[in-house]
Protein backbone atom coordinates (compact mmCIF):
# COMPACT_ATOMS: atom_id res chain seq x y z
CA UNK A 1 0.00 0.00 0.00
CA UNK A 2 2.78 2.14 0.56
CA UNK A 3 4.79 1.85 -2.54
CA UNK A 4 1.18 2.27 -4.21
CA UNK A 5 0.71 5.69 -2.68
CA UNK A 6 4.41 6.71 -3.25
CA UNK A 7 3.60 5.91 -6.95
CA UNK A 8 1.03 7.53 -7.32
CA UNK A 9 2.65 10.27 -5.26
CA UNK A 10 5.21 10.53 -8.17
CA UNK A 11 2.61 10.45 -11.41
CA UNK A 12 0.50 13.52 -9.90
CA UNK A 13 3.97 15.66 -9.44
CA UNK A 14 4.44 14.68 -13.34
CA UNK A 15 0.95 15.90 -14.06
CA UNK A 16 1.27 18.89 -12.39
CA UNK A 17 5.03 19.51 -12.48
CA UNK A 18 6.41 22.47 -15.34
CA UNK A 19 6.22 20.44 -18.18
CA UNK A 20 7.04 23.07 -20.33
CA UNK A 21 10.78 23.44 -18.40
CA UNK A 22 11.36 20.05 -18.54
CA UNK A 23 11.71 19.44 -22.41
CA UNK A 24 14.16 17.27 -21.91
CA UNK A 25 11.77 14.61 -20.34
CA UNK A 26 8.62 15.86 -22.27
CA UNK A 27 9.95 15.94 -25.44
CA UNK A 28 13.36 14.05 -25.96
CA UNK A 29 13.22 14.60 -29.92
CA UNK A 30 13.09 18.13 -30.04
CA UNK A 31 15.98 20.09 -30.77
CA UNK A 32 16.79 21.44 -27.62
CA UNK A 33 16.58 18.36 -25.78
CA UNK A 34 19.57 17.76 -28.26
CA UNK A 35 21.53 20.58 -26.97
CA UNK A 36 21.14 19.81 -23.54
CA UNK A 37 22.54 15.94 -24.35
CA UNK A 38 25.59 17.61 -25.75
CA UNK A 39 26.42 19.59 -22.73
CA UNK A 40 26.32 16.31 -20.97
CA UNK A 41 28.39 14.87 -23.18
CA UNK A 42 31.03 17.86 -23.14
CA UNK A 43 30.81 18.11 -19.21
CA UNK A 44 31.49 14.67 -19.40
CA UNK A 45 34.33 14.69 -22.13
CA UNK A 46 36.09 17.85 -19.62
CA UNK A 47 36.25 15.25 -16.72
CA UNK A 48 37.75 12.18 -18.31
CA UNK A 49 41.22 12.63 -16.12
CA UNK A 50 39.59 14.35 -12.83
CA UNK A 51 36.40 13.51 -10.41
CA UNK A 52 33.91 15.57 -11.54
CA UNK A 53 30.58 14.66 -9.72
CA UNK A 54 29.54 17.82 -8.05
CA UNK A 55 28.74 20.93 -10.56
CA UNK A 56 27.28 24.27 -9.54
CA UNK A 57 25.54 26.31 -12.27
CA UNK A 58 25.19 29.81 -11.48
CA UNK A 59 24.29 32.92 -14.06
CA UNK A 60 25.10 36.33 -13.90
CA UNK A 61 22.17 38.05 -13.30
CA UNK A 62 18.65 36.69 -12.30
CA UNK A 63 16.09 35.14 -15.24
CA UNK A 64 18.89 33.94 -17.47
CA UNK A 65 18.13 30.35 -17.23
CA UNK A 66 19.76 28.76 -14.72
CA UNK A 67 17.60 26.53 -13.05
CA UNK A 68 15.94 25.11 -16.98
CA UNK A 69 19.61 24.65 -17.71
CA UNK A 70 20.63 22.61 -14.06
CA UNK A 71 16.99 21.22 -14.27
CA UNK A 72 17.14 19.28 -17.74
CA UNK A 73 21.03 18.34 -17.46
CA UNK A 74 20.47 16.43 -14.70
CA UNK A 75 17.25 14.58 -16.65
CA UNK A 76 20.04 13.90 -19.12
CA UNK A 77 22.59 12.49 -16.31
CA UNK A 78 19.27 10.31 -15.10
CA UNK A 79 18.60 8.82 -18.29
CA UNK A 80 22.32 7.35 -18.30
CA UNK A 81 20.96 5.64 -15.84
CA UNK A 82 23.34 7.17 -13.24
CA UNK A 83 22.00 8.34 -9.79
CA UNK A 84 21.56 12.15 -9.77
CA UNK A 85 20.63 14.58 -7.11
CA UNK A 86 19.77 18.40 -7.96
CA UNK A 87 20.56 20.38 -4.58
CA UNK A 88 18.18 24.03 -4.47
CA UNK A 89 21.40 25.93 -3.06
CA UNK A 90 19.31 29.15 -4.01
CA UNK A 91 18.59 29.85 -0.44
CA UNK A 92 16.63 33.11 -1.67
CA UNK A 93 14.72 32.38 -4.81
CA UNK A 94 14.23 28.66 -4.41
CA UNK A 95 12.53 27.35 -7.73
CA UNK A 96 13.58 23.53 -8.39
CA UNK A 97 10.56 22.30 -6.37
CA UNK A 98 8.36 24.11 -8.16
CA UNK A 99 9.83 22.36 -11.66
CA UNK A 100 9.14 19.10 -9.91
CA UNK A 101 6.07 19.88 -8.54
CA UNK A 102 7.76 18.59 -4.51
CA UNK A 103 7.40 19.83 -1.57
CA UNK A 104 9.65 22.76 0.15
CA UNK A 105 8.67 22.32 3.78
CA UNK A 106 12.13 20.62 5.04
CA UNK A 107 15.31 20.63 3.03
CA UNK A 108 19.14 21.74 2.40
CA UNK A 109 18.42 24.66 5.54
CA UNK A 110 17.21 21.94 7.84
CA UNK A 111 19.94 19.84 7.47
CA UNK A 112 22.34 22.15 7.62
CA UNK A 113 20.75 24.07 10.94
CA UNK A 114 19.52 21.51 12.41
CA UNK A 115 21.52 18.59 11.48
CA UNK A 116 18.50 16.85 10.32
CA UNK A 117 19.60 13.44 8.25
CA UNK A 118 19.47 14.81 4.57
CA UNK A 119 18.23 11.00 3.45
CA UNK A 120 14.94 11.61 4.93
CA UNK A 121 14.82 15.30 3.30
CA UNK A 122 15.58 14.35 -0.30
CA UNK A 123 12.53 13.74 -2.46
CA UNK A 124 12.37 11.51 -5.79
CA UNK A 125 11.17 12.59 -8.50
CA UNK A 126 8.95 11.47 -11.67
CA UNK A 127 12.22 10.99 -13.75
CA UNK A 128 13.69 7.80 -12.61
CA UNK A 129 17.28 8.27 -10.90
CA UNK A 130 16.78 11.39 -9.71
CA UNK A 131 16.45 12.86 -6.91
CA UNK A 132 15.64 16.76 -5.31
CA UNK A 133 16.71 18.20 -1.50
CA UNK A 134 14.75 21.21 -1.80
CA UNK A 135 15.67 24.84 0.24
CA UNK A 136 13.44 24.20 3.20
CA UNK A 137 12.51 27.43 5.23
CA UNK A 138 14.34 30.66 3.56
CA UNK A 139 16.83 31.55 6.33
CA UNK A 140 17.63 34.86 7.45
CA UNK A 141 21.72 33.77 6.80
CA UNK A 142 21.77 32.49 3.47
CA UNK A 143 25.90 33.45 2.86
CA UNK A 144 26.37 31.78 6.48
CA UNK A 145 25.10 28.35 5.90
CA UNK A 146 26.21 27.64 2.44
CA UNK A 147 29.99 29.09 2.79
CA UNK A 148 29.53 26.78 6.84
CA UNK A 149 32.28 23.75 7.21
CA UNK A 150 28.82 22.10 7.23
CA UNK A 151 27.83 22.52 3.92
CA UNK A 152 31.28 21.15 2.60
CA UNK A 153 30.55 17.92 4.94
CA UNK A 154 27.25 17.25 3.37
CA UNK A 155 28.65 16.69 -0.06
CA UNK A 156 30.89 14.85 0.95
CA UNK A 157 28.27 12.88 2.61
CA UNK A 158 26.32 12.59 -0.77
CA UNK A 159 28.91 12.46 -3.16
CA UNK A 160 28.94 8.42 -1.80
CA UNK A 161 25.91 8.19 -2.38
CA UNK A 162 25.15 9.90 -6.00
CA UNK A 163 27.29 9.53 -8.81
CA UNK A 164 26.04 13.27 -9.73
CA UNK A 165 25.08 16.15 -7.40
CA UNK A 166 23.96 19.52 -9.46
CA UNK A 167 23.76 23.03 -7.27
CA UNK A 168 21.53 25.41 -8.23
CA UNK A 169 22.78 28.41 -6.73
CA UNK A 170 22.31 32.38 -6.51
CA UNK A 171 23.39 34.76 -9.67
CA UNK A 172 26.35 35.66 -8.57
CA UNK A 173 26.42 39.62 -9.58
CA UNK A 174 23.34 40.02 -7.35
CA UNK A 175 24.80 37.93 -3.55
CA UNK A 176 27.65 36.74 -2.63
CA UNK A 177 26.18 33.01 -1.62
CA UNK A 178 26.96 31.29 -5.00
CA UNK A 179 30.77 32.21 -4.71
CA UNK A 180 31.07 30.83 -1.00
CA UNK A 181 29.91 27.78 -3.44
CA UNK A 182 31.86 27.83 -6.43
CA UNK A 183 35.33 26.54 -5.22
CA UNK A 184 33.93 23.82 -2.80
CA UNK A 185 32.27 21.72 -5.97
CA UNK A 186 33.97 19.46 -8.68
CA UNK A 187 32.94 22.27 -11.56
CA UNK A 188 30.37 24.91 -12.29
CA UNK A 189 28.71 26.59 -15.14
CA UNK A 190 27.90 30.04 -15.95
CA UNK A 191 24.40 30.82 -17.89
CA UNK A 192 24.16 33.43 -19.85
CA UNK A 193 21.24 34.78 -21.85
CA UNK A 194 22.02 35.68 -24.75
CA UNK A 195 20.94 39.48 -26.03
CA UNK A 196 20.23 40.07 -22.48
CA UNK A 197 22.36 39.94 -20.09
CA UNK A 198 25.13 42.85 -20.65
CA UNK A 199 28.49 41.80 -21.92
CA UNK A 200 30.33 44.00 -18.53
CA UNK A 201 27.46 41.63 -16.50
CA UNK A 202 29.35 38.50 -18.19
CA UNK A 203 32.76 39.38 -17.49
CA UNK A 204 32.39 40.75 -13.70
CA UNK A 205 30.66 37.34 -13.51
CA UNK A 206 33.64 35.30 -14.74
CA UNK A 207 36.29 37.71 -12.78
CA UNK A 208 34.23 36.93 -9.67
CA UNK A 209 34.06 33.44 -10.05
CA UNK A 210 37.79 33.00 -10.73
CA UNK A 211 38.23 35.54 -7.69
CA UNK A 212 36.61 32.50 -5.37
CA UNK A 213 39.14 29.84 -7.19
CA UNK A 214 36.12 28.20 -8.73
CA UNK A 215 36.65 25.65 -11.51
CA UNK A 216 34.65 27.22 -14.45
CA UNK A 217 33.71 24.31 -16.88
CA UNK A 218 32.28 26.76 -19.72
CA UNK A 219 29.77 28.89 -20.37
CA UNK A 220 25.99 28.23 -21.53
CA UNK A 221 24.06 30.33 -24.03
CA UNK A 222 20.86 30.75 -23.42
CA UNK A 223 17.56 32.20 -25.82
CA UNK A 224 19.69 31.54 -29.17
CA UNK A 225 18.02 31.21 -32.36
CA UNK A 226 18.88 28.75 -34.10
CA UNK A 227 17.79 26.93 -37.40
CA UNK A 228 15.80 24.05 -36.01
CA UNK A 229 15.72 22.76 -39.45
CA UNK A 230 19.26 21.64 -39.37
CA UNK A 231 17.42 19.02 -37.01
CA UNK A 232 14.30 17.71 -38.78
CA UNK A 233 15.93 14.63 -39.60
CA UNK A 234 15.14 13.10 -35.93
CA UNK A 235 11.84 13.88 -36.28
CA UNK A 236 11.47 11.34 -39.19
CA UNK A 237 13.76 7.75 -37.47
Amino acid sequence: MLKNKKQQKIREDHLNADNETLVVYNDPRHPIAEVYRTLRTNIQFSAFDRELKTLSITSATEGEGKTTTLSNLAVTFAQQYKKVLIIDADLRRPRVHKVFNLENRQGLTEVLVNQLDPHKLIQPTFVENLSVLPTGVIPPNPSELLGSQRMKDLLSLLKKDFDYILLDIPPVNVVSDGLLVANIVDGLLLVCSSGVVPTEEAQRAKELLVQAKANILGVVLTNMAFDSSKYYYYQND
